[in-house]
Protein backbone atom coordinates (compact mmCIF):
# COMPACT_ATOMS: atom_id res chain seq x y z
CA UNK A 1 0.00 0.00 0.00
CA UNK A 2 1.32 3.44 -1.01
CA UNK A 3 0.75 6.51 1.13
CA UNK A 4 1.24 10.24 0.81
CA UNK A 5 4.47 12.03 2.12
CA UNK A 6 3.94 13.82 4.77
CA UNK A 7 6.73 16.16 3.71
CA UNK A 8 4.68 16.50 0.65
CA UNK A 9 1.16 16.16 1.60
CA UNK A 10 -1.82 16.40 -1.11
CA UNK A 11 -2.92 19.62 -1.59
CA UNK A 12 -6.49 20.93 -2.44
CA UNK A 13 -5.45 23.00 -5.79
CA UNK A 14 -4.44 19.64 -7.20
CA UNK A 15 -8.01 18.35 -7.66
CA UNK A 16 -8.41 20.62 -10.62
CA UNK A 17 -5.16 19.73 -12.61
CA UNK A 18 -6.18 16.41 -12.44
CA UNK A 19 -9.26 16.89 -13.71
CA UNK A 20 -11.40 16.43 -10.12
CA UNK A 21 -10.29 12.88 -10.10
CA UNK A 22 -10.58 11.14 -6.54
CA UNK A 23 -8.97 8.16 -6.87
CA UNK A 24 -5.96 7.85 -4.85
CA UNK A 25 -2.70 6.98 -7.63
CA UNK A 26 -2.32 10.23 -9.29
CA UNK A 27 -1.72 11.80 -5.53
CA UNK A 28 0.58 9.58 -4.20
CA UNK A 29 2.22 7.92 -6.82
CA UNK A 30 5.41 9.52 -7.84
CA UNK A 31 3.55 11.37 -10.64
CA UNK A 32 2.82 14.85 -9.47
CA UNK A 33 6.26 15.00 -7.37
CA UNK A 34 8.09 13.96 -10.91
CA UNK A 35 5.82 16.93 -12.82
CA UNK A 36 6.24 19.02 -10.07
CA UNK A 37 10.59 18.91 -11.09
CA UNK A 38 9.52 19.31 -14.30
CA UNK A 39 6.99 22.34 -13.73
CA UNK A 40 10.66 24.07 -12.50
CA UNK A 41 12.44 23.20 -16.00
CA UNK A 42 12.54 26.80 -18.22
CA UNK A 43 11.45 25.07 -21.25
CA UNK A 44 9.03 21.93 -21.65
CA UNK A 45 6.39 21.49 -24.22
CA UNK A 46 2.81 19.58 -24.10
CA UNK A 47 3.44 15.93 -26.11
CA UNK A 48 0.55 17.03 -28.53
CA UNK A 49 2.41 20.03 -30.03
CA UNK A 50 5.81 17.45 -31.14
CA UNK A 51 3.53 14.78 -32.85
CA UNK A 52 1.69 14.26 -36.44
CA UNK A 53 0.17 11.88 -38.08
CA UNK A 54 -3.12 9.97 -37.24
CA UNK A 55 -5.26 12.13 -35.25
CA UNK A 56 -2.38 14.04 -34.33
CA UNK A 57 -0.25 11.29 -33.68
CA UNK A 58 -1.32 10.03 -30.70
CA UNK A 59 -3.80 6.91 -31.04
CA UNK A 60 -5.29 3.82 -30.34
CA UNK A 61 -7.55 1.60 -33.02
CA UNK A 62 -11.13 0.99 -32.77
CA UNK A 63 -12.27 -2.57 -31.47
CA UNK A 64 -12.67 -4.50 -34.15
CA UNK A 65 -13.25 -8.84 -34.90
CA UNK A 66 -9.90 -10.53 -35.09
CA UNK A 67 -9.42 -12.95 -37.75
CA UNK A 68 -6.01 -15.29 -37.45
CA UNK A 69 -4.18 -16.99 -40.35
CA UNK A 70 -1.29 -19.26 -40.21
CA UNK A 71 -0.55 -18.27 -44.29
CA UNK A 72 2.19 -15.38 -44.47
CA UNK A 73 1.08 -15.01 -47.96
CA UNK A 74 -2.41 -13.79 -46.53
CA UNK A 75 -1.38 -12.32 -42.63
CA UNK A 76 0.81 -9.78 -41.65
CA UNK A 77 2.41 -10.02 -37.77
CA UNK A 78 0.11 -8.79 -35.17
CA UNK A 79 1.42 -7.13 -31.82
CA UNK A 80 -0.55 -7.05 -28.37
CA UNK A 81 0.20 -5.55 -25.21
CA UNK A 82 2.15 -8.18 -23.65
CA UNK A 83 4.12 -8.77 -27.48
CA UNK A 84 5.20 -5.27 -27.50
CA UNK A 85 7.49 -6.09 -24.57
CA UNK A 86 8.80 -9.47 -26.20
CA UNK A 87 12.53 -9.47 -26.77
CA UNK A 88 12.30 -12.20 -29.58
CA UNK A 89 8.93 -11.52 -32.08
CA UNK A 90 8.99 -14.95 -33.98
CA UNK A 91 5.80 -16.58 -32.44
CA UNK A 92 3.45 -13.31 -33.17
CA UNK A 93 -0.15 -14.10 -34.36
CA UNK A 94 -0.77 -13.20 -37.47
CA UNK A 95 -4.00 -10.79 -38.42
CA UNK A 96 -5.73 -11.21 -41.70
CA UNK A 97 -4.11 -9.25 -44.50
CA UNK A 98 -7.00 -7.83 -46.18
CA UNK A 99 -8.31 -6.46 -42.92
CA UNK A 100 -5.14 -5.15 -42.09
CA UNK A 101 -4.62 -2.90 -44.94
CA UNK A 102 -8.30 -2.03 -44.83
CA UNK A 103 -9.34 1.53 -44.23
CA UNK A 104 -10.05 0.94 -40.79
CA UNK A 105 -7.33 -0.44 -39.84
CA UNK A 106 -4.51 0.25 -42.20
CA UNK A 107 -3.06 3.21 -39.83
CA UNK A 108 -2.48 0.64 -37.40
CA UNK A 109 1.02 -0.69 -39.10
CA UNK A 110 3.28 0.69 -37.36
CA UNK A 111 6.26 2.85 -37.97
CA UNK A 112 10.71 2.37 -36.65
CA UNK A 113 10.62 5.36 -34.10
CA UNK A 114 6.67 5.61 -32.79
CA UNK A 115 6.60 4.93 -28.98
CA UNK A 116 3.92 2.29 -27.87
CA UNK A 117 2.24 2.60 -24.39
CA UNK A 118 -0.11 -0.22 -23.56
CA UNK A 119 -3.26 1.61 -22.49
CA UNK A 120 -5.63 -1.15 -21.51
CA UNK A 121 -5.42 -4.00 -18.94
CA UNK A 122 -3.15 -4.57 -16.00
CA UNK A 123 0.08 -3.39 -17.73
CA UNK A 124 -1.68 -0.28 -18.67
CA UNK A 125 1.58 2.28 -19.22
CA UNK A 126 4.28 -0.12 -20.16
CA UNK A 127 6.26 1.93 -22.88
CA UNK A 128 8.52 0.27 -26.01
CA UNK A 129 10.13 1.40 -29.32
CA UNK A 130 8.96 0.61 -32.60
CA UNK A 131 12.04 -0.64 -34.06
CA UNK A 132 13.39 -1.34 -37.43
CA UNK A 133 12.17 -4.92 -37.86
CA UNK A 134 8.86 -4.09 -36.31
CA UNK A 135 7.99 -2.18 -39.61
CA UNK A 136 5.38 -4.60 -40.84
CA UNK A 137 4.12 -5.33 -37.89
CA UNK A 138 0.43 -4.33 -36.84
CA UNK A 139 -0.84 -2.87 -33.47
CA UNK A 140 -3.69 -3.95 -31.63
CA UNK A 141 -6.57 -1.53 -30.15
CA UNK A 142 -4.86 -1.44 -26.33
CA UNK A 143 -2.12 -0.14 -27.80
CA UNK A 144 -1.42 3.59 -27.57
CA UNK A 145 0.73 5.01 -30.38
CA UNK A 146 2.70 8.14 -30.23
CA UNK A 147 3.96 9.27 -33.46
CA UNK A 148 6.86 11.97 -33.13
CA UNK A 149 6.85 15.15 -35.54
CA UNK A 150 10.22 14.91 -36.97
CA UNK A 151 10.76 18.68 -37.64
CA UNK A 152 9.93 19.28 -33.78
CA UNK A 153 12.01 16.15 -32.14
CA UNK A 154 13.81 13.42 -32.40
CA UNK A 155 12.11 9.75 -31.92
CA UNK A 156 15.06 8.38 -29.75
CA UNK A 157 14.71 11.64 -27.02
CA UNK A 158 11.23 12.08 -26.78
CA UNK A 159 11.00 7.42 -26.40
CA UNK A 160 13.63 8.35 -24.08
CA UNK A 161 11.77 10.90 -21.78
CA UNK A 162 8.74 8.54 -21.91
CA UNK A 163 10.77 5.63 -21.14
CA UNK A 164 12.59 7.73 -17.78
CA UNK A 165 11.56 7.83 -14.16
CA UNK A 166 9.86 11.59 -15.38
CA UNK A 167 8.07 10.22 -18.31
CA UNK A 168 6.95 6.91 -16.24
CA UNK A 169 5.19 8.45 -13.25
CA UNK A 170 3.67 11.03 -15.58
CA UNK A 171 2.52 8.17 -17.95
CA UNK A 172 1.32 5.87 -14.88
CA UNK A 173 -0.07 8.88 -13.30
CA UNK A 174 -2.62 9.19 -16.22
CA UNK A 175 -3.96 5.59 -15.41
CA UNK A 176 -7.87 4.85 -14.54
CA UNK A 177 -9.95 2.54 -13.54
CA UNK A 178 -10.23 -0.61 -10.69
CA UNK A 179 -10.44 -3.72 -12.17
CA UNK A 180 -9.16 -2.87 -16.20
CA UNK A 181 -7.26 0.08 -16.03
CA UNK A 182 -7.36 2.52 -19.39
CA UNK A 183 -5.10 5.32 -20.66
CA UNK A 184 -6.43 7.47 -23.39
CA UNK A 185 -4.91 9.89 -25.62
CA UNK A 186 -6.61 12.93 -24.59
CA UNK A 187 -4.87 11.72 -20.67
CA UNK A 188 -1.22 12.56 -22.01
CA UNK A 189 -1.58 14.52 -24.85
CA UNK A 190 -0.53 17.65 -22.18
CA UNK A 191 2.49 16.14 -20.32
CA UNK A 192 5.17 18.37 -20.28
CA UNK A 193 8.03 17.25 -22.36
CA UNK A 194 11.57 19.14 -21.54
CA UNK A 195 13.32 20.32 -24.07
CA UNK A 196 17.22 21.11 -24.36
CA UNK A 197 19.98 22.10 -26.68
CA UNK A 198 20.19 20.20 -30.18
CA UNK A 199 23.46 18.27 -29.37
CA UNK A 200 21.73 16.47 -25.98
CA UNK A 201 18.63 15.81 -27.62
CA UNK A 202 20.57 14.55 -30.54
CA UNK A 203 22.75 12.19 -28.35
CA UNK A 204 19.85 10.72 -26.66
CA UNK A 205 18.59 10.05 -29.93
CA UNK A 206 21.28 8.40 -31.43
CA UNK A 207 22.01 6.24 -28.61
CA UNK A 208 17.95 4.94 -28.59
CA UNK A 209 18.29 4.47 -32.38
CA UNK A 210 21.47 2.40 -32.14
CA UNK A 211 19.97 0.26 -29.39
CA UNK A 212 17.23 -0.45 -31.83
CA UNK A 213 19.44 -1.62 -34.33
CA UNK A 214 20.91 -3.70 -31.71
CA UNK A 215 17.64 -5.44 -31.04
CA UNK A 216 16.85 -6.16 -34.85
CA UNK A 217 19.99 -7.16 -35.17
CA UNK A 218 19.50 -9.82 -31.85
CA UNK A 219 16.09 -10.89 -33.54
CA UNK A 220 17.62 -11.68 -36.85
CA UNK A 221 20.38 -13.55 -35.69
CA UNK A 222 18.60 -16.00 -33.62
CA UNK A 223 16.24 -16.19 -36.55
CA UNK A 224 19.60 -17.18 -39.32
CA UNK A 225 21.01 -19.40 -36.25
CA UNK A 226 17.70 -21.77 -36.30
CA UNK A 227 18.00 -21.72 -40.06
CA UNK A 228 21.09 -22.77 -39.92
CA UNK A 229 20.75 -25.45 -37.32
CA UNK A 230 18.04 -27.19 -39.62
CA UNK A 231 20.02 -26.74 -42.71
CA UNK A 232 23.47 -27.73 -41.07
CA UNK A 233 21.71 -31.40 -39.80
CA UNK A 234 20.49 -31.39 -43.61
CA UNK A 235 16.44 -31.21 -42.34
CA UNK A 236 15.66 -27.93 -44.09
CA UNK A 237 12.09 -28.86 -43.83
CA UNK A 238 11.62 -28.69 -39.99
CA UNK A 239 12.39 -24.50 -40.93
CA UNK A 240 8.80 -24.40 -42.23
CA UNK A 241 6.71 -27.02 -40.30
CA UNK A 242 3.37 -25.96 -41.59
CA UNK A 243 1.94 -27.02 -38.64
CA UNK A 244 -1.45 -25.59 -38.88
CA UNK A 245 -1.71 -26.79 -42.64
CA UNK A 246 -0.86 -30.42 -42.04
CA UNK A 247 -4.29 -32.68 -41.74
CA UNK A 248 -5.11 -32.35 -37.46
CA UNK A 249 -4.34 -35.40 -35.40
CA UNK A 250 -8.18 -36.90 -35.49
CA UNK A 251 -8.94 -40.15 -35.09
CA UNK A 252 -5.20 -42.20 -35.29
CA UNK A 253 -4.04 -45.13 -34.18
CA UNK A 254 -1.33 -46.56 -31.85
CA UNK A 255 0.23 -49.54 -31.87
CA UNK A 256 1.90 -50.48 -28.70
CA UNK A 257 1.20 -47.66 -25.91
CA UNK A 258 3.17 -49.08 -23.40
CA UNK A 259 3.38 -48.05 -20.02
CA UNK A 260 5.10 -44.42 -20.25
CA UNK A 261 1.95 -42.81 -21.12
CA UNK A 262 -1.95 -43.16 -22.24
CA UNK A 263 -2.20 -39.73 -23.21
CA UNK A 264 -3.50 -39.50 -26.91
CA UNK A 265 -1.81 -36.07 -27.36
CA UNK A 266 1.67 -37.84 -26.51
CA UNK A 267 1.32 -39.63 -30.00
CA UNK A 268 -0.32 -36.86 -32.05
CA UNK A 269 1.08 -38.04 -35.52
CA UNK A 270 2.24 -34.75 -37.06
CA UNK A 271 4.70 -34.13 -33.94
CA UNK A 272 5.92 -37.82 -34.16
CA UNK A 273 6.73 -37.00 -37.73
CA UNK A 274 9.00 -34.03 -36.06
CA UNK A 275 10.29 -36.54 -33.79
CA UNK A 276 11.33 -39.21 -36.64
CA UNK A 277 12.54 -36.71 -39.07
CA UNK A 278 15.11 -35.49 -36.24
CA UNK A 279 15.67 -38.96 -35.36
CA UNK A 280 16.86 -40.02 -38.58
CA UNK A 281 20.21 -38.28 -38.58
CA UNK A 282 22.84 -37.99 -36.60
CA UNK A 283 21.73 -37.08 -33.20
CA UNK A 284 21.82 -38.13 -29.20
CA UNK A 285 18.79 -37.63 -27.33
CA UNK A 286 18.38 -35.02 -25.02
CA UNK A 287 18.51 -37.05 -22.05
CA UNK A 288 22.07 -38.37 -22.71
CA UNK A 289 23.31 -34.71 -23.68
CA UNK A 290 22.29 -33.96 -20.31
CA UNK A 291 23.76 -36.53 -18.50
CA UNK A 292 26.47 -34.31 -16.94
CA UNK A 293 24.82 -31.40 -16.40
CA UNK A 294 20.65 -30.62 -16.15
CA UNK A 295 17.32 -31.65 -17.00
CA UNK A 296 14.96 -31.07 -15.11
CA UNK A 297 12.72 -28.34 -13.57
CA UNK A 298 13.93 -25.61 -10.64
CA UNK A 299 13.53 -26.16 -6.77
CA UNK A 300 10.49 -24.46 -4.78
CA UNK A 301 11.57 -22.66 -2.07
CA UNK A 302 10.36 -19.73 0.33
CA UNK A 303 10.04 -16.30 -1.08
CA UNK A 304 11.42 -13.70 1.25
CA UNK A 305 10.55 -10.01 0.45
CA UNK A 306 13.44 -7.78 -0.29
CA UNK A 307 14.85 -4.43 -1.42
CA UNK A 308 16.64 -3.78 -4.34
CA UNK A 309 19.89 -3.29 -2.01
CA UNK A 310 19.74 -6.55 -0.45
CA UNK A 311 18.26 -8.51 -2.59
CA UNK A 312 17.60 -10.34 -6.30
CA UNK A 313 15.40 -10.50 -8.85
CA UNK A 314 13.23 -13.56 -9.01
CA UNK A 315 12.00 -13.70 -12.73
CA UNK A 316 8.85 -16.04 -13.66
CA UNK A 317 7.62 -17.08 -16.85
CA UNK A 318 6.05 -13.79 -18.26
CA UNK A 319 8.64 -11.61 -17.23
CA UNK A 320 11.39 -13.74 -18.67
CA UNK A 321 10.60 -13.15 -22.56
CA UNK A 322 10.26 -9.41 -21.59
CA UNK A 323 13.27 -7.03 -23.40
CA UNK A 324 14.26 -5.67 -19.57
CA UNK A 325 12.54 -8.67 -17.37
CA UNK A 326 10.78 -7.25 -14.28
CA UNK A 327 10.98 -9.63 -11.57
CA UNK A 328 10.20 -9.28 -7.74
CA UNK A 329 13.22 -8.66 -5.37
CA UNK A 330 13.90 -11.37 -2.57
CA UNK A 331 16.52 -11.55 0.20
CA UNK A 332 19.78 -13.14 -1.89
CA UNK A 333 20.78 -14.23 1.70
CA UNK A 334 17.30 -16.66 1.72
CA UNK A 335 17.65 -17.85 -2.09
CA UNK A 336 19.02 -21.02 -2.21
CA UNK A 337 21.85 -20.77 -5.39
CA UNK A 338 20.19 -23.58 -7.57
CA UNK A 339 17.85 -21.04 -8.37
CA UNK A 340 20.22 -19.30 -10.23
CA UNK A 341 21.15 -20.27 -14.01
CA UNK A 342 24.82 -21.46 -15.21
CA UNK A 343 25.72 -19.80 -18.34
CA UNK A 344 24.06 -20.91 -21.09
CA UNK A 345 21.16 -22.63 -19.73
CA UNK A 346 18.20 -23.20 -21.57
CA UNK A 347 15.18 -22.25 -19.36
CA UNK A 348 12.00 -23.58 -20.92
CA UNK A 349 8.47 -22.68 -19.35
CA UNK A 350 7.48 -26.01 -18.52
CA UNK A 351 4.06 -25.09 -16.98
CA UNK A 352 0.97 -23.49 -18.30
CA UNK A 353 -2.21 -24.06 -20.71
CA UNK A 354 -1.97 -25.06 -24.11
CA UNK A 355 -3.56 -21.74 -25.70
CA UNK A 356 -1.39 -21.02 -28.92
CA UNK A 357 -0.15 -17.59 -27.86
CA UNK A 358 1.31 -18.90 -24.09
CA UNK A 359 4.49 -19.00 -23.45
CA UNK A 360 4.49 -22.74 -22.52
CA UNK A 361 7.34 -24.68 -23.77
CA UNK A 362 8.94 -21.68 -25.49
CA UNK A 363 12.92 -21.14 -24.15
CA UNK A 364 15.20 -18.69 -23.15
CA UNK A 365 18.74 -18.72 -23.08
CA UNK A 366 20.59 -17.47 -19.58
CA UNK A 367 23.86 -15.92 -20.90
CA UNK A 368 25.65 -12.18 -20.32
CA UNK A 369 23.30 -10.35 -18.13
CA UNK A 370 20.19 -12.62 -17.34
CA UNK A 371 22.70 -14.41 -15.29
CA UNK A 372 22.34 -11.67 -12.43
CA UNK A 373 18.22 -13.07 -12.32
CA UNK A 374 16.84 -15.51 -10.23
CA UNK A 375 14.16 -18.35 -11.89
CA UNK A 376 11.15 -19.78 -10.65
CA UNK A 377 11.01 -23.33 -10.46
CA UNK A 378 8.73 -23.24 -13.71
CA UNK A 379 11.48 -23.47 -15.76
CA UNK A 380 12.62 -26.71 -17.59
CA UNK A 381 16.58 -26.39 -16.89
CA UNK A 382 18.40 -27.82 -19.88
CA UNK A 383 22.43 -27.90 -19.02
CA UNK A 384 24.32 -29.76 -21.45
CA UNK A 385 26.99 -31.86 -20.07
CA UNK A 386 28.70 -32.43 -23.03
CA UNK A 387 31.15 -29.68 -23.82
CA UNK A 388 31.06 -30.28 -27.67
CA UNK A 389 27.37 -29.74 -27.63
CA UNK A 390 26.97 -26.47 -25.84
CA UNK A 391 23.76 -24.70 -24.44
CA UNK A 392 23.16 -22.15 -27.18
CA UNK A 393 23.71 -24.44 -30.32
CA UNK A 394 20.74 -26.35 -28.24
CA UNK A 395 18.46 -22.70 -27.95
CA UNK A 396 18.95 -22.49 -31.55
CA UNK A 397 17.24 -25.90 -31.59
CA UNK A 398 14.62 -25.11 -29.57
CA UNK A 399 13.48 -21.66 -30.32
CA UNK A 400 12.23 -23.08 -33.51
CA UNK A 401 8.66 -23.81 -34.16
CA UNK A 402 9.95 -28.03 -34.78
CA UNK A 403 10.62 -28.03 -31.48
CA UNK A 404 7.84 -26.43 -29.92
CA UNK A 405 5.26 -28.21 -31.46
CA UNK A 406 7.36 -31.43 -30.46
CA UNK A 407 7.43 -30.12 -26.46
CA UNK A 408 3.86 -29.18 -26.72
CA UNK A 409 3.06 -32.78 -27.56
CA UNK A 410 4.81 -34.19 -24.86
CA UNK A 411 2.18 -32.39 -21.89
CA UNK A 412 0.75 -33.73 -18.78
CA UNK A 413 -1.48 -33.14 -16.43
CA UNK A 414 -4.97 -31.28 -16.23
CA UNK A 415 -5.15 -27.55 -16.53
CA UNK A 416 -1.51 -26.77 -15.90
CA UNK A 417 0.25 -28.77 -18.42
CA UNK A 418 3.55 -29.54 -17.78
CA UNK A 419 6.77 -31.61 -20.16
CA UNK A 420 7.18 -34.97 -19.43
CA UNK A 421 10.03 -36.36 -17.69
CA UNK A 422 10.46 -39.50 -19.33
CA UNK A 423 9.14 -38.60 -22.89
CA UNK A 424 11.70 -35.30 -23.11
CA UNK A 425 14.95 -36.78 -22.01
CA UNK A 426 14.27 -38.79 -25.22
CA UNK A 427 13.84 -36.29 -28.43
CA UNK A 428 16.39 -36.76 -30.93
CA UNK A 429 19.20 -33.30 -30.63
CA UNK A 430 20.78 -33.41 -34.16
CA UNK A 431 24.38 -33.38 -34.33
CA UNK A 432 25.83 -31.26 -37.21
CA UNK A 433 29.77 -31.68 -37.63
CA UNK A 434 31.33 -29.97 -34.94
CA UNK A 435 32.58 -27.03 -37.41
CA UNK A 436 28.95 -26.23 -37.88
CA UNK A 437 27.70 -26.32 -33.92
CA UNK A 438 30.35 -24.39 -33.24
CA UNK A 439 29.53 -21.32 -35.94
CA UNK A 440 25.75 -22.02 -34.63
CA UNK A 441 26.40 -21.56 -31.07
CA UNK A 442 28.47 -18.51 -32.13
CA UNK A 443 25.54 -16.77 -33.87
CA UNK A 444 23.37 -17.37 -30.88
CA UNK A 445 26.32 -15.58 -28.88
CA UNK A 446 26.61 -12.77 -30.62
CA UNK A 447 22.66 -12.66 -30.76
CA UNK A 448 23.12 -12.21 -27.00
CA UNK A 449 25.60 -9.72 -26.95
CA UNK A 450 23.51 -7.09 -29.11
CA UNK A 451 20.85 -7.58 -27.06
CA UNK A 452 22.91 -6.98 -23.81
CA UNK A 453 24.83 -3.87 -25.90
CA UNK A 454 21.34 -2.16 -26.42
CA UNK A 455 20.25 -2.27 -23.01
CA UNK A 456 23.77 -0.53 -22.57
CA UNK A 457 23.16 2.11 -24.55
CA UNK A 458 19.45 2.50 -23.49
CA UNK A 459 20.86 3.33 -19.88
CA UNK A 460 23.17 5.66 -20.99
CA UNK A 461 20.64 7.73 -22.92
CA UNK A 462 17.96 7.21 -19.72
CA UNK A 463 21.26 8.35 -17.68
CA UNK A 464 21.92 11.42 -19.68
CA UNK A 465 18.55 12.84 -20.15
CA UNK A 466 17.53 12.24 -15.88
CA UNK A 467 21.44 14.33 -15.22
CA UNK A 468 19.82 16.97 -17.35
CA UNK A 469 16.37 17.34 -15.95
CA UNK A 470 17.62 17.29 -12.45
CA UNK A 471 20.87 19.72 -12.89
CA UNK A 472 18.21 21.92 -15.07
CA UNK A 473 15.50 21.71 -11.85
CA UNK A 474 17.61 22.70 -9.45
Amino acid sequence: MKVTSLTNPVMSDWFEGQGLRLDASPYVSDALEGKKALERLKDTVPLASLTAGHNGGIFHGPMFRRVYLTDPDHSVPFLGTKDMMAADLTGLPRLRKSDAESATLSYLRLKPGTTLISCSGFNAGRRAYVRPDMDECWSSQDTLKVEPDPKQIKSGYLYAFLLSRFGESLVRGSVYGSAVKHIEPHHIAGLPVPRFDADLEGRIHVLIQQSARLRACHQSALVAATKDFFDSNGLPELNEVGWHQQERDLGFEVESVGQVSLRALNFAPRARKVFEKLGLVDHKTLGTICAGGQLSRGVRFTRVESDTEHGVQLVGQRQAFWLRPEGRWIAASKTPSEVFASDETVLIAAQGTLGQNEVYCRPILATGSFLKYAYSEHFLRVVSGDPDIPGAYLFAFFRSEAAFRLLRSLSVGGKQQDIHESLRAAIPIPLAPLADRTRIADTVRYAYKCRDRADILEDKALALLTTAIEEAAG
